[in-house]
Formats: structure tokens, C-alpha cells, sequence
């Protein structure tokens, strides 16, 4: 005899519940950034040594994540959650309490293993949660909470430290986390055809486990986050150790596509790739975060080694992106259904180029104001981006592999962002260097120009009471400041330009980027999701 079916959950609590899980891990990603001083303190570490914390977290949440379907298929999805948020809680208390590096460290894996299914679950349950006509609006809240993570994480983290200590970055976590355990609890339930589609999975996934395709999986995703993670700090393929994982990432990898193709019930199901809509809007989407990270990393850097400005300046410069984003993002969600998905895709593409073109033009005499006005307009190309890339990526994916998809959308987003932030901050040093030679060999002493510069500074210096053969060489060193500073804000402005020119090549992808027709009125969608 059947159970009687469950009284529907209300959508909105099924989603409150689900969001604070990923809004915590996203946060987590970015929160300890601000934080090092303090944990190197702490701990007792070097500078090289304290990376680990977020190297640890990054490496521990990309093995996860494509790995999230099969395990919701052997435990249930809602047992997987639950338990990865209980992961992710024990990792954060631990944190706050280590005392060493190492400790440190294993907490920070801890947490990123339970951090890395949180993300794909909670997309999965709000496609499975809301019906057909609502779904972009199910993919804007998603959004907000994957958004607001990296847009408030560093705000949070520099609040937190400055005024308690840096434990509470992770101890914060514990009462949020308690809450979503509970909320999750009882209100997200399983919709009965899952259940059952699951169960048939499941039984056929022990019948014939892929530990062959988990542990290739695991070696190549692994080795590419430290490779991507640690490349410019150590000078790339001058490194042993960089080369050995770059060649250990590569064999791995196809390997593991050759193994998945073969397998009796893969562990990841690459056949979603055949897909055409769902790989053009996966990969633009990747593409979209190694932009959102790449400029992310380099707005404060700029605002604060060019133009001066503290940690707390370059945070609220930056905070009304976000803010535009959490406005817009939810108009985009009730707007996506009347607009074909490509044409927002390609505005927020434009308004992405746009806003890079307007930071290409920053100068040392840039105000918070004029970084402001192209962070606003990007903001709202972000928005534009993310709901239809996620919406109509998943648009053609049955309901029983939408967690497959979502594990596989996730990674591919986590690691484009690694890989924005790894090649722009290996292009920051390389243009430096070529900027910086070039405008220096225009720097001789026999321009009028120059000549004229050096004999207004050295008499400045001999005002000040310098001897005049020390002011000439005070002039000399104060010249030679001023070149390296000017050649930092040409580097910037290049990187900028480069980042919207680089977006802009997605651009023949759109061809593919195309919804579905639905005819006729929406199925009824059960709006419960647990195990």
C-alpha cells in the first residue's frame, strides 16, 4: 500500500531553505581573502604557506561537485545535502578552533567537501521545485545566492576581523547553518517520479560502480585546481611540481572521458554534452565567471596599490554592483519567459564589454565615483547573463538527470572562474614588465622633456634642504617611481580591455543558445523534494 502523498511545501520556504547552504559556501570561498594577515597571526605561517587555506577549499569543492547526482542517486538527494551541510558546519567550527597550520588546512578540505554538493543540489531542487513558466525566476534566485557570495564575502570578512577575530568568520556559519538544517528538514521533500527513477538508478549504480571513473575524476579536477591555483605563484612550468600535475591533469582527464563513454552507469554522465543548448550556455557560462573573477581580482588591487584607497573604500566601491545585481537579477527572472534567453545573453555581453571599455579608461585620477558609474553597468550585464545562461542551459535535460547537469554546470563555472583568475594574474605580471621596459626606453636623458622634469624636481628636493647632487638622484629614483606607477595603470587598462574583448568571442555560441518551445498549458509539478 502506497503512503498518501505529502500536502504540497510552499515553493518560497522550500527555497529559503536550500539558499542558505550555497549562500554560505560561496561566501566561504572568498571570506578568508581578507583574512590572511590575521590567519598567518594566528597560525604561525609564511605568506606561501597560508594559500593552502583557499587552495584546500577549492580543491576539496571541485571533486565534489560533478560527483553530486551519483551521489544523490545511491543516498538520496535530500540525505546528501543534509549531510554535506553538516560537513561544511563541523569544517567551520574546526576551523575556528585550529591553532596550526595544518589543522587549519584539513578543516578547510572538510569544508570544501561539504561545500561542493551544496551548490548543484540547490539548482537541481529549484528546477525540480518550481513549474516550467516560473523557472527563470527559480534560476534569478539561484543566482543571487551564488552572486552575492564572492560580492559580500570580503566586505563580511574584513567587518568581522576588524572588529573581532578572525575565528568568527567561520563561526558564523554555525547558527545559519543549524537553521538551514531545520528548514531543510521540513520542508524539502522528494516528488514521487524522482523517487522512483532514482531508486532504478540506484540499484543498476551498485550493480556496476564506476571507481575507476571516480578516482580518474578526482586525479584530473584535483591537479587542474592546483595547477590553476598555484601556476603564478609558482611561475608556472618552472616549477616540478606545477609540470608533473599539468601532465598528470591531461592523462587523467582523457582517461576519464574515455572511461565514462564506455561504462556500463558512469559516475558522470558526459552524454548531457551532446546537448548543444546545454553546452553553449555551460560554456559561456564558464566564461562568464572566469570574467566576474577576473575583474573581481583586479578592481582592488587597482583601487587600492594604484589609486590609494583602503580595504574598506575598494569594498564599497564595489558593493553597488552587487547591489544592482540583487535588483535586477529577479526582474530578469519574471522578464525571462517574454525574451528569447540569446537576446539577454548577448545585451549582458555587450554591457560587459561596455563597462571594460569605460575601466580601460581609468587613470590616477579616477575617483570611487568614476569606478562606480562602469561597475553599475556591468552589473546589470551580469544580471542579463546568468538567469538565461542557467535557465535555458537546463531547459532540455529531463527532470531525473537535472542533477547531473547541475553537478557538471557547476564545475564547469568553478573552474572557468580559477581559470580567469589564474590567466589574468599571469598577464598582470607579464605586461607589467612589457609596459613598464617600453615607456622606460622613452624615459632617456637626452628628451627635452625628461631633462626638463628632473631639473623641476631636483630643485623642488634643494628647497627642501637635499644637497644638490642628492637631489639629482632623489629626482632620478622619484622619476623612475612615477614610470613603474604610470605603466601599472596602462597594465590595468590593457587587462581590462582584454577581459570584454575576450567575452566577446562567445558571441557565435548564441547561434546554439535557443529555448525549447512549450506548447500547450505546464504539466502540474509536485513542489516537494526530499528523501
Amino acid at each position: 500500500m502506497s503512503a498518501a502523498p505529502r500536502p504540497p511545501t510552499n515553493k518560497w520556504l522550500v527555497t529559503l531553505s536550500i539558499t542558505f547552504g550555497t549562500l554560505m559556501g560561496t561566501i566561504d570561498a572568498s571570506i578568508v581573502n581578507v583574512a590572511v594577515p590575521h590567519l598567518k597571526a594566528g597560525v604561525g605561517a609564511t605568506t606561501e604557506e597560508i594559500t593552502w587555506v583557499a587552495t584546500g577549499f577549492a580543491l576539496a569543492n571541485v571533486i565534489v561537485m560533478p560527483l553530486t547526482a551519483f551521489l544523490g542517486r545511491l543516498f538520496g538527494q535530500k540525505r546528501v545535502y543534509m549531510f554535506c551541510l553538516v560537513l561544511f558546519l563541523l569544517g567551520s567550527a574546526l576551523c575556528g578552533m585550529a591553532r596550526s597550520l595544518e589543522m587549519l588546512v584539513a578543516c578547510r578540505v572538510l569544508q570544501g567537501l561539504g561545500a561542493g554538493a551544496l551548490q548543484p543540489t540547490e539548482q537541481a531542487i529549484l528546477r525540480q521545485t518550481f513549474p516550467p513558466e516560473e523557472q527563470g525566476m527559480a534560476m534569478a534566485l539561484f543566482a543571487v545566492a551564488v552572486i552575492m557570495g564572492p560580492a559580500f564575502g570580503p566586505t563580511l570578512g574584513g567587518y568581522i576581523v576588524d572588529n573581532w577575530s578572525w575565528p568568527w568568520i567561520f563561526y558564523i556559519n554555525l547558527p545559519v547553518g543549524l537553521l538551514a538544517l531545520v528548514m531543510v528538514q521540513n520542508f524539502v521533500h522528494e516528488p514521487e517520479d524522482l523517487r522512483q527513477a532514482n531508486l532504478a538508478l540506484a540499484a543498476k549504480q551498485r550493480k556496476h560502480m564506476d571507481w575507476a571513473g571516480i578516482a580518474l575524476l578526482s586525479v584530473g579536477v584535483a591537479s587542474l585546481q592546483y595547477v590553476l591555483e598555484e601556476g603564478t605563484r609558482k611561475d608556472w612550468f618552472q616549477s616540478p611540481v606545477i609540470s608533473v600535475l599539468s601532465v598528470a591533469c591531461i592523462l587523467s582527464i582523457l582517461l576519464f572521458i574515455a572511461r565514462e563513454r564506455t561504462a556500463t552507469m558512469p559516475a558522470v554522465d558526459l552524454s548531457l554534452f551532446k546537448d548543444k543548448v546545454y553546452l553553449s550556455g555551460t560554456v559561456i557560462g564558464g566564461v562568464m565567471f572566469a570574467m566576474l573573477m577576473a575583474v573581481t581580482f583586479l578592481l582592488p588591487v587597482f583601487m587600492q596599490e594604484i589609486l590609494g584607497f583602503t580595504a574598506m573604500q575598494s569594498g564599497l566601491a564595489l558593493m553597488p554592483r552587487a547591489l544592482v545585481m540583487f535588483v535586477v537579477t529577479p526582474i530578469i527572472g519574471r522578464l525571462y519567459n517574454r525574451v528569447q534567453p540569446r537576446i539577454f545573453v548577448a545585451i549582458g555581453i555587450i554591457c560587459f564589454a561596455i563597462s571594460t571599455w569605460q575601466m580601460s579608461h581609468y587613470t590616477l585620477a579616477t575617483t570611487q565615483r568614476g569606478v562606480v558609474w562602469a561597475l553599475l553597468i556591468q552589473g546589470v550585464g551580469f544580471s542579463l547573463l546568468f538567469v538565461p545562461l542557467t535557465t535555458v542551459a537546463l531547459s532540455s535535460i529531463p527532470r531525473h538527470r537535472l542533477a547531473d547537469a547541475t553537478g557538471l554546470n557547476s564545475l564547469v563555472r568553478q573552474i572557468g572562474g580559477s581559470i580567469g583568475l589564474a590567466a589574468f594574474a599571469t598577464l598582470m605580471t607579464r605586461y607589467q614588465v612589457q609596459i613598464k621596459s617600453a615607456v622606460a626606453s622613452n624615459i632617456t636623458s637626452g628628451r627635452p622633456e625628461v631633462t626638463e622634469r628632473l631639473a623641476m624636481l631636483s630643485q623642488f628636493l634643494v628647497h627642501k634642504g637635499l644637497d644638490l647632487a642628492t637631489a639629482r638622484l632623489a629626482a632620478q629614483r622619484i622619476l623612475g617611481g612615477l614610470v613603474a606607477k604610470q605603466a601599472m595603470v596602462m597594465t590595468f587598462e590593457k587587462l581590462f580591455l582584454v577581459s570584454g574583448i575576450a567575452f566577446l568571442c562567445v558571441m557565435p555560441l548564441l547561434y546554439f543558445l535557443k529555448a525549447p518551445r512549450t506548447n500547450g498549458p505546464s504539466p502540474k509539478v509536485d513542489v516537494h523534494v526530499e528523501m
